[in-house]
């Protein structure tokens, strides 16, 4: 038996035990007010956090992957974090993946059981040929999902990085991870409905993980994304404003830029501040790892 009041996600909030009673305005304060905690809890763990950038940061600069795995809604913040980062930061999709109990169908509707089976884990990783190389960040609110424990163990296994995020004190998949992230919620405002507090939680950590990997591994210039990947007319206009915003030049003169570029808004900046052609670009980015603030340094050197 599952005893689910050992778990603070489980437990019942008394702020919202007459949430039903309450008045729209008053209904939604209380669910503000439960959210304000949210940040909070994940401020706590910051060293921990970043800790985890280290790692995977190190990983992927090697050769390595990030996957998210997790079940129902854990499991569909890791797919919405890892499916933003190609175009975000121009990565290719299969160097942040996000796996879910139960497949693609379970993205959009539950998939009763999946959840509970750690074998499908395993062979949900084995099929991505998951390696050593590699880093899984294992995603549960309560912390004990079997499919993420099935899947730590396994990356465990093979000498992987392993990284666990739960919302629950001395979770159980933190057991079989190297780093254990867990921003304490409490009890949510509708009692085990973990998608409100706890997956507030997730998603902020899941956005510093990423984050913080791509800025470290320079897909980021002051704060500007300028891997970006021009897919479409919005983010093409995105580009020419980063260009602009990075050098100071005029909408004709970044047009310009990222034509010689080929669409390039990194290659584009460097071309531009430095008059270097795109092969010399080419070769000047290469040197310094994408990083275009030591490509600049490098050039005036």
């Amino acid at each position: 038996m599952i005893d689910l009041q050992k778990l603070s996600t489980e437990k019942r909030n008394p702020a919202t035990a007459h949430i039903d009673e309450l008045s729209t305005l008053s209904m939604l304060q209380v669910i503000n007010d439960e959210d304000k905690k949210v940040a909070l809890a994940v401020e706590k763990i910051l060293p921990e956090i970043a800790e985890a950038v280290e790692v995977i940061t190190d990983r992927l600069a090697k050769g390595g992957r990030l996957f998210y795995m997790g079940a129902g809604t854990s499991g569909r913040l890791g797919i919405l974090d890892a499916s933003e980062c190609p175009p975000t930061y121009g990565v290719e999709p299969d160097l942040v993946q996000g796996l879910i109990a139960g497949g693609i169908p379970a993205i959009f509707k539950a998939q009763e059981g999946a959840e509970d089976n750690p074998e499908l884990a395993r062979k949900d990783l084995a099929d991505k040929e998951f390696t050593a190389r590699d880093v899984l960040v294992g995603i549960a609110a309560s912390g004990r999902t079997p499919y993420v424990i099935g899947g730590l163990q396994y990356a465990q296994r093979l000498g992987a990085a392993t990284i666990a995020l739960a919302c629950s004190p001395e979770p159980a998949i933190g057991e079989f991870a190297d780093i254990v992230l867990t921003p304490v919620t409490g009890a949510e405002v509708v009692t085990g409905s973990t998608r409100m507090k706890a997956g507030t939680a997730q998603k902020l950590v899941l956005n510093m993980l990423s984050t913080g990997t791509m800025i470290k591994l320079g897909k980021v210039y002051g704060n500007l994304m300028v891997d970006v990947k021009t897919s479409n007319k919005k983010l093409e206009e995105r580009a020419r404003r980063i260009v602009m915003e990075a050098t100071g030049c005029s909408r004709e003169e970044s047009i310009a830029a990222l034509t010689e570029a080929q669409g390039n808004a990194k290659l584009a900046i460097y071309i531009h501040l430095t008059g270097a052609d795109f092969a010399a670009g080419q070769q000047a980015l290469a040197k310094s790892q994408g990083h275009l603030a030591l490509a600049l340094k490098q050039e005036g050197e």
